[in-house]
């Protein structure tokens, strides 16, 4: 599974209670950035697609090598990206879209401490996104509930596509 969204929507909150929810472990794809997409955007420059694909094919090593369920969280932005993330897996991935507006998100971000990822690339991001499409294979779930809300609710889910 890969939790994406935009900064600031929540995926290693989110990845880490549903990790523990399902007994997987959860990566955060920050940790698989390449130290000078960490110092770009730092500097609060965005990145473009040459910097996202070896860290997103990183991601998508990340989920291959592991023999337990796992959940990296990762951005995934665009339709292309998940889609070089699952063929990087080798297998179905679930993403798991953390939906939230911008200014609650932007809120979160302001409230925040100790992260790289300043608050101004929040629209570079929303100006990336495309949301998943019904075609994919994605949830969408809406972050402005308290955790344990969102968490049962993708936790229902993955057992409804588990059957």
């Amino acid at each position: 599974m890969v939790v994406m969204g935009v900064t600031g929507s929540g995926k290693t909150t989110v990845g880490e209670a549903l990790a523990h929810a399902i007994h997987a472990t959860y990566v955060d794809g920050d940790k698989l950035h390449p130290e000078a997409n960490i110092a770009k955007m730092s500097a609060g420059i965005p990145l473009d697609d040459a910097d996202r694909w070896p860290w997103l094919a990183k991601v998508g090593e990340t989920l291959r090598q592991e023999s337990t369920p796992i959940i990296v969280g990762c951005s995934a932005l665009k339709r292309a990206y998940r889609d070089f993330v699952a063929e990087q897996a080798g297998a179905p991935v679930l993403f798991i879209y953390l939906d939230g507006s911008r200014d609650l998100i932007s809120r979160r971000m302001r409230e925040r401490t100790g992260h790289f990822m300043p608050t101004s690339l929040l629209y570079s991001q929303f100006a990336t996104l495309e949301v998943p499409g019904k075609d994919e294979n994605a949830v969408v779930v809406a972050i402005d509930a308290p955790l344990d809300k969102i968490v049962s609710d993708i936790t229902a889910t993955f057992e409804e596509r588990q059957s």
